[in-house]
């Protein structure tokens, strides 16, 4: 392992992940609104009917919830942090945010029959492809630069890569998927979100 003094501890990073994290989840609570009764109208039916909003807001809790606890797995190992861990985190972080949008564009236009369905389930899923490429490179580099105390061998590292990246296929396969079916999307993507659930960095000790 290359010795670098010049490396920055990653507790910073870990806290400001930890707050970005935080306020992206609080704002998906935010766009879930009560239903309006028409007269004579019964609540039950009502929300019911705002299944979209309960749909996508589970579906982005288990992901950002999900990416949180797998980003905590992740700098558990990464010891170190240099300049291009730091942009590749930031890049993460910028889909993240973001994420509270498309999931009210997605929740707003899922029943919709006609393009405009298709086109908020494809730009939610590109904002999840995009958080992925950017959460499989943080792995990536940490090996590569060897911000991580155990060693692998270049076999290793790919398998490691690839393994933790499966899920970044199948999100830019959803990003086509959208343009089929809507609600088939959000239910792939929750799936997804399971996936990543299980352990993904299984590294040598």
């Amino acid at each position: 392992m290359n010795a670098q003094p010049d490396l920055a501890e990653t507790s910073r990073i870990e806290a400001f992940s930890d707050g970005i994290f935080a306020i992206a989840i609080t704002l998906l609570v935010l766009e879930l609104h009560i239903p309006d009764l028409e007269p004579g109208e019964r609540l039950w039916p009502a929300l019911v009917d705002e299944w979209p909003q309960f749909g996508a807001y589970l579906t982005s809790f288990a992901i950002l919830g999900i990416m949180w606890i797998n980003h905590h797995s992740m700098f558990r190992q990464i010891q170190r942090a240099d300049r291009g861990l730091m942009f590749l985190n930031l890049g993460l972080l910028l889909w993240a945010a973001l994420l509270p949008f498309p999931t009210n564009l997605f929740a707003e236009f899922l029943q919709d029959e006609g393009t405009d369905a298709h086109v908020a389930a494809a730009v939610y899923s590109t904002n999840l492809t995009l958080a992925a490429i950017f959460f499989s490179a943080i792995w990536w580099h940490a090996l590569r630069n060897h911000l991580v105390d155990h060693e692998m061998t270049p076999a290793e590292q790919r398998s490691s890569v690839l393994r933790y990246s499966v899920g970044t296929l199948l999100y830019a396969a959803a990003i086509g998927l959208s343009f089929i079916s809507a609600p088939i999307t959000l239910l792939v993507l929750f799936l997804l979100a399971v996936y990543y659930g299980f352990e993904q960095l299984r590294t040598r000790g």
